[in-house]
């Protein structure tokens, strides 16, 4: 079937929360895709962050074949050996000491919450939970209720218990923390909110404020984890520990799973019965994951994307030297944002029939989230027609 035949159909039997470009794609390889009529493209989205070792990579393919037909589903009242392995490479790189396996990112978080509530009622606390403004935690009714105020629209009443002040801003966390106060959730580089990095120092002052109060720190890396931004994890470039991170996106290489991780203090309060999961980090996903994060750490994925960054981000400064259009370019490692002074959807459509795959985020930034082994010759089509249709007078939205 074709683009438009397949696009049809959708249309027709998918529930509509999705405003989707009428294109389907069948086939990806590293970091090129084709859709249904053939054509090819070059993918700087990645799933929006999730394939971080490219389409398709060998070894991820291989442990989800051998995985597939040896065990795919029990139930965690059995140990999975493919568990037991993945939870002790994410405590190693990580330097947290728990781990529960989850499905999604917005299960990773919601069980953070959890987790941070069922700690502070052990210790006589409230279980209000402080986020800031334009972050972006997921779409369940608690995950909103950490978010941004128009994906609350609509589904009301809004979980209580919750509340926001503004990014990169330590007075007004301190301001806000009370006798009710469980945690503060942060993103150390908000994703849908634009690409904006943490400052170094309101981490900090996060981490020595929460120890101060008696609060936990938890930290949302589900975009920014896993190599993305050039380490393990963003908060090692800033050097700060939460009590709780969360991860999905690029931890299965492209199969749904997260995590949840948390410090032995925590890890001290949770009592069998909980929390629990169904499906989250079954054989099949766990192997996924295992593969996925060798691959990182044997080809040096994270130096990798160290070097692409500061090449890229070069070349994007000669093209804003060059173009009006474009202001400046923010992020770490392959979780760019180039902000743009007009909106970025109709760059976006006009990259796209170009064969380029990227995504607009917060109005006017153009988001660049390309796996980790992206090449050089690739971002370079990239940068060829990025330039020429900037040169054009005709782009409006």
């Amino acid at each position: 079937m074709t683009n438009q035949d397949l696009y049809t159909k959708d249309k027709g039997n998918y529930l509509p929360t999705f405003n989707r470009f009428p294109l389907a794609f069948i086939k990806g390889k590293g970091s090129r895709l084709w859709d249904a009529d053939g054509k090819e493209y070059i993918d700087l989205l990645a799933g929006i962050a999730v394939n971080n070792v490219g389409h398709c990579h060998p070894k991820v393919v291989k442990a989800i074949q051998e995985q597939a037909a040896q065990l795919m589903h029990i139930s965690n009242f059995f140990v999975s050996p493919q568990q037991v392995a993945l939870s002790e490479l994410l405590v190693k790189i990580s330097g947290l000491d728990r781990v529960f396996l989850t499905n999604s990112g917005a299960e990773s978080v919601e069980g953070a919450i959890k987790i941070a509530r069922r700690y502070a009622h052990k210790h006589e606390r409230g279980g209000k939970i402080i986020s800031m403004h334009n972050s972006f935690h997921g779409r369940t009714l608690a995950t909103i209720a950490t978010g941004q105020e128009k994906y609350q629209q609509g589904f009301g009443p809004i979980p209580t218990g919750f509340s926001q002040v503004p990014f990169n801003d330590l007075a007004a966390v301190e301001a806000e923390i009370d006798a009710e106060t469980a945690a503060v959730i942060v993103e150390p580089i908000q994703g849908e909110g634009g690409v904006v990095p943490a400052e170094k120092a309101y981490l900090e002052g996060l981490r020595k404020l929460c120890d101060e109060k008696g609060i936990l720190l938890i930290f949302d890396e589900i975009q920014c984890g896993i190599g993305r931004t050039g380490k393990w994890f963003a908060k090692d470039h800033f050097g700060v520990q939460p009590d709780i991170m969360t991860l999905a996106k690029g931890l299965g290489g492209g199969a749904p799973i997260g995590a949840v991780l948390c410090n032995e203090k925590v890890a001290s309060a949770i009592e069998f019965g909980d929390h629990g999961t169904t499906f989250g980090g079954n054989p099949l996903v766990a192997a996924s994951a295992i593969a996925t994060i060798e691959v990182i750490n044997e080809e040096q994925l994270c130096k990798r994307a160290t070097e692409t960054s500061e090449w890229l981000q070069g070349k994007l400064a000669e093209l804003i030297a060059k173009h009006d259009e474009l202001e400046s370019v923010r992020g770490l490692g392959l979780m760019l944002g180039v902000k743009m002074k007009s909106e970025a959807k109709p760059y976006v459509l006009r990259l796209l029939e170009e064969g380029i795959v990227a995504n607009a985020t917060a109005g006017n930034i153009l988001r660049l989230v390309p796996a980790l082994n992206i090449s050089r010759d690739e971002l370079n089509i990239f940068l060829e027609k990025l330039d020429e249709i900037l040169t054009e007078t005709t782009v409006s939205a």
